[in-house]
């Protein structure tokens, strides 16, 4: 949940990237630093875990107002995606506002991206909050490596796994190259910030 500082009027926020390992959350987290720095009041922290990272810093939304008369700022986190590492994913889930689920395109992780999606569910149902309720962006990666001839799956493919019951917005996406990884980021912020919103108007 948002955190209000009175003092300071900003309103803090979280928004963690999540999917399967080596699905590129963490190239995503890496290029929004480097292509959006004027908008980070900290330096990038990063958590190596064996074969995996979690990487976090503060994003400062310019230009997508204010709530409350209040300024945003959101916390951006990755998880490790590697099964071994579900105690990790919970513990950055706690107080989550708003989730992109970035899902590799190559074939041979088909199945560890509907696992990875089942793991979200039970995480944040852990944490009292419903899959189909928080503000969720799809992002599907790795779309460039089509012109290499690597076998991808369709996009309607992963429409149809993992998005036919959620129906989120969704992202055709290369973070190493950039393409699309701001289009998500924009759209993840939009409606995590329409959600608070509403969930401080009812706090009124």
């Amino acid at each position: 949940m948002a955190i209000f500082n009175a003092k300071n009027r900003i309103i803090e926020c979280k928004l963690v990237y999540y999917g399967p390992g080596r699905g590129g959350k963490t190239t995503n987290l890496e290029y929004i630093f480097r292509a959006f720095n004027k908008h980070t009041s900290s330096e990038m922290v990063s958590i190596n875990t064996q074969g995996d990272r979690t990487l976090f810093f503060d994003f400062l939304p310019m230009g997508l107002g204010k709530i409350r008369g209040c300024d945003v700022k959101i916390q951006l986190y990755t998880v490790p995606g590697q099964p071994k590492y579900k105690s990790t994913r919970k513990m950055v889930l706690k107080g989550v506002d708003g989730v992109v689920f970035v899902a590799d395109s190559l074939e041979i992780q088909r199945k560890a991206n509907i696992e990875s999606l089942k793991d979200l569910a039970e995480n944040l149902a852990q944490e009292n909050k419903n899959i189909f309720k928080i503000p969720l962006v799809m992002q599907y990666n790795k779309r460039d490596l089509e012109e290499k001839g690597i076998p991808l799956m369709p996009v309607e493919l992963m429409q149809r796994e993992l998005n036919s019951k959620l129906k989120v917005p969704y992202y055709e996406a290369s973070a190493l190259k950039g393409s699309g990884v701001g289009a998500t980021l924009k759209e993840a912020l939009l409606v995590t910030l329409r959600h608070l919103q509403k969930e401080l108007q009812w706090t009124k």
